[in-house]
């Protein structure tokens, strides 16, 4: 498996973007300076009336294939 964890801060207007689907694709610098992309529907259960923001980790399997988004706890 695959681990990369990241910091994100999206406002609820920039948000709408992705929840159009004029941006399908969320490109964020993980903790360690790699950049990644993921699919913008990974996020849409994090979503509240100020938009995301927390610590992420982005779990997929050896293929990049079959991948989620999980919030990471604080600690």
């Amino acid at each position: 498996m695959h681990r990369y964890e990241f910091r994100l801060r999206i406002t609820a207007d920039q948000y709408l973007d992705y929840y159009r689907g004029t941006v399908r694709q969320v490109f964020v610098e993980c903790n360690n300076g790699q950049t990644v992309q993921f699919p913008a529907a990974l996020l849409q259960r994090f979503v509240t009336h100020e938009g995301i923001s927390g610590n992420f980790v982005l779990i997929c399997d050896e293929q990049f294939k079959n991948s989620r988004v999980e919030r990471r706890q604080p600690g």
